[in-house]
């Protein structure tokens, strides 16, 4: 269940388009979000709609034409540079439909990565590493490099990556996109308790009905805009 209060994540008026040798090609079109904190929401629709383009916005990873974004209050596109990516590194976990781990270290040397480039003492980040590992049932894969992890421990080392600085939200891409059913599933579940346990607000978009059935309320992305599909 949801928290009360101001919500987490709020998209106010986002409008977000693309130039192409035949023209500009709208994508956000005026779209308004608000995701409360501990809330799991879903945005599905039809590929090419721009859900990822979303994604990447209410992230910060990519600024919009106009409107406003706000995360846990903060006005993220009125911060320079440095200070928003300070900001978004401290506040917002990613998972991304393929893992993105480095493959020359090992699962709990990726998941120290963010914690390290933060300047964080090595001791302190592998006890954190070793720890999220452990609790997402990896700690017997912790030294084992990604080549040698199936894809599902993968996505979990991921996960855990995302979450090593202790995020508000967790914006996912497609998180078990690559994954078959049955490990997708565990994906979805992991999700889902992560948002019960812990309370981290979860955002993820997706073509897969089984992580949006999941999700305490979906959206759909279509003309440029997102229309409810459940409460």
């Amino acid at each position: 269940m949801s928290e009360a209060g101001p919500p987490l994540i709020a998209a106010h008026g986002v409008v977000k388009g693309y130039r192409t040798p035949a023209g500009p090609v709208p994508v956000l079109e005026g779209v308004d979000l608000e995701v409360a904190p501990g809330e799991m929401v879903g945005i599905v629709g039809a590929s090419g709609v721009g859900k990822s383009t979303l994604l990447h916005v209410l992230g910060s990873l990519d600024r919009p034409e106009s409107g406003r974004i706000q995360v846990a209050g903060q006005d993220v596109f009125a911060l320079d540079e440095n200070r928003l990516r300070e900001f978004r590194n401290r506040t917002l976990g990613f998972v991304f439909q393929f893992h993105h781990l480095l493959p020359e270290f090992s699962a709990v040397e990726n998941v120290m990565m963010p914690l390290l480039i933060a300047r964080r003492p090595l001791d302190e980040a592998r006890q954190r590493a070793r720890a999220l590992l452990t609790e997402l049932g990896l700690d017997h894969r912790a030294e084992h490099r990604p080549g040698a992890l199936s894809g599902g421990e993968q996505q979990r080392v991921a996960v855990a990556r995302a979450l090593v600085q202790s995020p508000r939200a967790l914006l996912g891409d497609e998180p078990s996109g690559n994954l078959d059913e049955e490990t997708g599933d565990r994906l979805h579940a992991l999700l889902r308790r992560l948002k019960e346990e812990k309370g981290i607000t979860v955002l993820v978009v997706t073509h897969n009905p089984r992580l949006a059935a999941a999700c305490d309320r979906v959206l759909r992305l279509e003309g440029g805009h997102l229309h409810n599909v459940s409460p």
